[in-house]
C-alpha cells in the first residue's frame, strides 16, 4: 500500500496541500501557518526544509540561515523525498489517531524528528559533521528525540509519541519500522566500534523497550513495553521482560503493523542506505 501511493509522489503533496488549504478553512487561526509550511512551498521537498528551520532556529542560527543548507539536501539527496514520503503515510496507516497527512506533518513530533534525522545524516555523509551534530542536539531539546546522525534508518518508519526515544550511532533501522516512546537503541557500555542494535523490516519497538548492543531483533518480532533485549531475537517472535524472553511466535500474515515483502529484502544486510 505504502509503495504503490509513494509511486504517486505528486499525489502526495497534492494530497498535503488540499489538507492543508481544508484545515486553514476550518480553523482561520492556523491559516497562517499553514501557508508558510505548506499552502506557499512549490514542493514537498521545500515544505520539510521549512518546517524543520523553523523549528530547530535559535538566536544564535536563524530561520532562514538553516533554511538554505536544509532544502540543498532535500533537493539533492537521493531517496530522501521517497523516505519522507513513505514516514508520512506510514503515520497515517498506523496511527488509529492520524486520519490525515497535514496532522503528522506539522504535528507529529516523532515524524518531524525523524526527518531532522534524515537532513542531518546526509550532512553526516557529506562531512559536514559539526552541523550535522549540531542539528542532533537542537533536535534533541526540541523534540525530546535523539537519534545520531551517524545511523541508518529506512523508509516508511513510525515513531509514535516519540518523546524519550534515543537511536544511537552504529544502530540500523530497516524499512517499516514501528516504535513508541521512551525505545532505547543503545549500546551496553562495554563495547566499541559497531556496538549498537540492528533492527530488521517490520519490527514493533513497543513504549520503554531497551535493545542493547550490536544484537539483531529480526523481521516482523515484536518486543514488548519495558522490556530490556541483550540478546538476537528471532523472526516474528514476541520478547517481554527483563531480560526479555520469547512468550509467542506470530504468523507472517497475522501481523498488524506491517505488511510483508519479499524474503529478499527483509534481511539487513540488504538495506540499500548508504555506508557509515
Amino acid at each position: 500500500m505504502l509503495d504503490r501511493l509513494v509511486a504517486e509522489s505528486d499525489t502526495i503533496w497534492s494530497r498535503l496541500r488540499i489538507e492543508a488549504a481544508e484545515t486553514a478553512r476550518q480553523e482561520p487561526l492556523l491559516k497562517s501557518l499553514l501557508c508558510v509550511l505548506v499552502l506557499n512551498c512549490p514542493s514537498l521537498e521545500s515544505a520539510l526544509a521549512r518546517l524543520i528551520a523553523g523549528k530547530l532556529a535559535a538566536p544564535l542560527l536563524p530561520e532562514e540561515d538553516l533554511y538554505g543548507p536544509a532544502l540543498q539536501v532535500c533537493q539533492r539527496a537521493r531517496g530522501l523525498g521517497n523516505a519522507v514520503r513513505r514516514d508520512l503515510l506510514a503515520a497515517v496507516e498506523r496511527d488509529p489517531a492520524c486520519n490525515s497527512l497535514v496532522h503528522p506533518f506539522t504535528n507529529h513530533k516523532g515524524f518531524q524528528a525523524l526527518q531532522t534525522y534524515r537532513i542531518a545524516h546526509e550532512l553526516w555523509q557529506e562531512g559536514r559533521r559539526s552541523l550535522a551534530s549540531h542539528i542532533q542536539a537542537r533536535a534533541s531539546e526540541v523534540f525530546g528525540v535523539d537519534i545520531h546522525p551517524a545511523a541508518r534508518i529506512g523508509t516508511g518508519v513510525f515513531i509514535d509519541h516519540a518523546t524519550g526515544v534515543v537511536i544511537g550511532e552504529t544502530s540500523v533501522v530497516a524499512d517499516d519500522v514501528s516504535m513508541f516512546q521512551d525505545v532505547t537503541l543503545g549500546g551496553t557500555g562495554k563495547e566499541s566500534g559497531d556496538r549498537h542494535p540492528k533492527v530488521e523490516r517490520g519490527v514493533l519497538l513497543c513504549a520503554g523497550a531497551k535493545v542493547l548492543g550490536n544484537v539483531r531483533i529480526r523481521v516482523g518480532a515484536k518486543v514488548g513495553a519495558g522490556s530490556v533485549v541483550l540478546g538476537d531475537v528471532a523472526p516474528y517472535t514476541t520478547v517481554v521482560g527483563v531480560p526479555a524472553r520469547p512468550t509467542a511466535r506470530s504468523r507472517q500474515d497475522d501481523m498488524l503493523h506491517w505488511q510483508p515483502a519479499d524474503a529478499a529484502s527483509l534481511a539487513i544486510d540488504s538495506l540499500c542506505l548508504p555506508k557509515v
